[in-house]
């Protein structure tokens, strides 16, 4: 089984960057240290070292990276290796890596609409691309995709917690027989980098795609706050020192450009093309929260 997951993954990471090029998009290296990192609320961990008198982050994702990219290139991507130490019972949720890839891309001057399209779009030429060349695998897996249609239905995160409570994601997941749009996040539950809708003030211009099948959260993304007074004003909001993202700042006030973009992880990609229960079924050497590796 473990060869077919591997087939399957090298097929998802080619047919991904063949779409990406036909759309003009540009291959950025990935950014494995940096002084500065997404700051993530719901997990306070980081991955820190010491070197050149100064602290590094392993990167916990490309987001200010991206958004200082396409200043350089309108269209951009990259496969980008994230560290984040996520509590060691999230080891059971079968979604959930400490080491895992993201592909993160961002498009300059874009809105949340655009880059939802583009997302659909690219995930059907993935699944396409997996079916063509990977049907013995996915017999050997004894897994049948389920047919997707765009574009996938949408519902807003109020209108989920109102209907399936504080769980609402998984339940959405669990009930869904297609990919589902979350849309419309609270203000207070995303990052200062998320862009707030101007004509509805304390709602997030973001976006998540959830698995049918109980699969999960598929990609997460939306528009960015790129005016340095809002990026301080939130910044001081959500509680964290200005220090720390200085050169953010800096970047900002020189002059950030708009965009949109998204980030999803391939690891459960593959989990869902794949239907195995745990991502780390996907990686050769696995790096699940709470566990040790030898390897």
């Amino acid at each position: 089984m473990k060869a077919s997951l591997l087939k399957i993954t090298s097929v998802v990471l080619g047919a991904a960057r063949e779409f990406l090029a036909r759309e003009g998009f540009v291959e950025l290296l990935p950014v494995i240290l940096a002084p500065v990192t997404d700051p993530l609320r719901h997990s306070p961990d980081r991955a820190l070292i010491m070197a050149y008198g100064g602290k590094w982050h392993l990167t916990r994702s490309m987001i200010f990276h991206k958004q200082a990219a396409v200043r350089v290139c309108p269209r951009i991507f990259c496969f980008s290796p994230n560290i984040r130490l996520e509590p060691a019972d999230w080891g059971r949720t079968g979604r959930h890596l400490f080491e895992f890839v993201q592909l993160d891309l961002e498009v300059r001057a874009a809105n949340r609409e655009e880059v939802m399209t583009l997302a659909e779009r690219l995930l059907l030429f993935v699944l396409q691309r997996v079916e063509e060349e990977c049907s013995q695998e996915l017999a050997q897996l004894g897994r049948r995709l389920p047919p997707l249609s765009p574009p996938f239905p949408r519902i807003t995160y109020r209108e989920a917690q109102d209907k399936y409570g504080e769980e609402f994601e998984e339940a959405l997941s669990h009930t869904a027989t297609t990919p589902v749009w979350l849309v419309d996040f609270p203000l207070q539950v995303r990052e200062f980098y998320d862009r707030e809708d101007p004509s509805r003030p304390g709602t997030l211009l973001d976006m998540d795609l959830i698995y049918p099948e109980g699969f999960g959260e598929a990609l997460s993304g939306g528009e960015r706050e790129h005016r340095p007074e809002r990026i301080r004003k939130r910044i001081l909001a959500q509680g964290l020192p200005l220090e720390a993202y200085r050169s953010l700042l800096s970047l900002a006030e020189e002059g950030l450009p708009p965009s949109a973009g998204f980030g999803i992880g391939i690891e459960r990609l593959v989990r869902f093309i794949a239907g195995v229960s745990h991502v780390g079924e996907v990686r050769l050497f696995p790096r699940v929260p709470g566990e040790l590796s030898q390897l």
